[in-house]
């Protein structure tokens, strides 16, 4: 743009100075039409960096998602090809389920087994209440009959003492005596020994072996649920619309649990972000909302019109380690950071698909000096017609 904006004022020198000769070429005339241009493209490239900034580092980013296995196990299907679309819900890959249909049943068996403990408990409780209740009934029909049997005893002892009754009465009522006094002393053991039983209780009051039991109802609920999700990781599903890459997978290779070694990438295909980087002072006029056109290189002569949607003041080098250690203050300062700005691709171009990673130029349109927004619009336009070549020569 620049030869060309010399070009024309080449072309009007040469009007007014040759070929009309409106003015006379001397020494002042050469001086004047050699400062002009240097003067007038020096403000305008200062206006322009300033009121439309420009970028010739534009990248498209997607979410990668790192595919990790939920359970260990063999892979039995791979049904997916990479670098080829894939719908949200479709089927990644499927690891051979028997080992796990195998912990779900035991998960099942152990929470039935559990469930009858609970019976058993209740049963139990019932069962220690029933017969404190038959102790307590004991002990008291044989109260009357211990007390008559007492006083038999004082009757038979009178007796016998004056010669009236005889002496085998009175050992048999005797015997009577001890024989209800031992049942009432094992009815009180039994009742006693029910009573510290039932005694054993939580903090909420339960029988304590129905709280146990109810424990191991929810621990077996737990793994049995956590034996059907594992079921469930059997079967991966896409996250999302998107692409596979770096696929490491085929029918018989053992799948591993490990956080560091995924065995495939899925590029997401929607929420995609298209960030310009920007020197610090370019952007003292930018704000959200603001024009943008951004070209690459995948499609010469196509200007994809954005917004603004955000600038990320951050970087790196704005972070503070958190550690024991003093900062490092190096000799030699680190390099400016850019700061990245987030474009939003308008309706009408986002049926334009950008290849994740892929990179071009652009420039933001401020609310200020929108004269010189022709320029860097032409600038731009420009700039993408030279897409058509390729400067190589192997």
């Amino acid at each position: 743009m620049d030869i060309l904006l010399l070009l024309i004022y080449c072309f009007f020198v040469w009007l007014i100075f040759f070929k009309f000769k409106w003015l006379p070429w001397n020494i002042t005339s050469q001086v004047i039409v050699v400062t002009i241009p240097i003067i007038a493209l020096t403000m305008i490239i200062l206006l322009l960096n300033i009121f439309a900034p420009s970028s010739s580092d534009i990248r498209a980013m997607n979410y990668v998602i790192p595919v990790v296995p939920r359970v260990t196990g063999q892979v039995t299907e791979v049904p997916i090809e990479p670098n080829r679309p894939i719908k949200k819900g479709d089927v990644l890959f499927k690891i051979d389920p028997v080992p796990f249909e195998l912990a779900v049943k035991a998960a099942e068996a152990k929470l039935e087994g559990a469930k009858v403990a609970l019976v058993t408990a209740q049963a139990s409780e019932r069962g220690l209440e029933d017969q404190i209740r038959i102790a307590t009934a004991q002990k008291a029909s044989i109260q009357p009959r211990l007390a008559l049997a007492v006083k038999r005893v004082e009757q038979f002892t009178t007796l016998a003492a004056s010669g009236a009754g005889r002496k085998a009465d009175l050992e048999q009522v005797q015997a009577d005596v001890a024989n209800l006094e031992s049942v009432i002393v094992a009815a009180e053991a039994t009742e006693s020994q029910s009573k510290q039983k039932l005694s054993a209780r939580t903090s909420t009051g339960e029988f304590d072996e129905i709280a146990k039991a109810r424990t191991q109802i929810a621990q077996a609920e737990a793994d049995l649920a956590n034996a059907k999700f594992d079921l469930e990781g059997c079967v991966y599903l896409a996250p999302a619309d998107g692409r596979v890459a770096n696929l490491a997978l085929r029918p018989g290779v053992r799948a591993s649990q490990l956080p560091m070694a995924p065995v495939m990438s899925f590029i997401e295909e929607g929420d995609q972000w298209v960030m310009a980087f920007f020197r610090q002072n370019e952007l003292r006029y930018v704000q959200p909302g603001n024009d943008a056109e951004i070209f690459v290189e995948t499609y010469p002569d196509r200007i994809i019109k954005c917004k603004v949607d955000s600038i990320l003041w951050a970087t790196a080098q704005g972070q503070m380690p958190i550690s024991g250690n003093l900062p490092n203050t190096m000799p030699i300062s680190a390099p400016e950071q850019r700061i990245a700005v987030r474009l939003l691709v308008e309706p009408k171009d986002r049926e334009i698909f950008l290849a994740a990673g892929v990179r071009g130029a652009g420039a933001i349109y401020t609310e200020q000096g929108t004269l010189l927004h022709i320029l860097r619009k032409v600038f731009v336009r420009v700039s993408t017609k030279m897409d058509w070549f390729v400067f190589k020569l192997h």
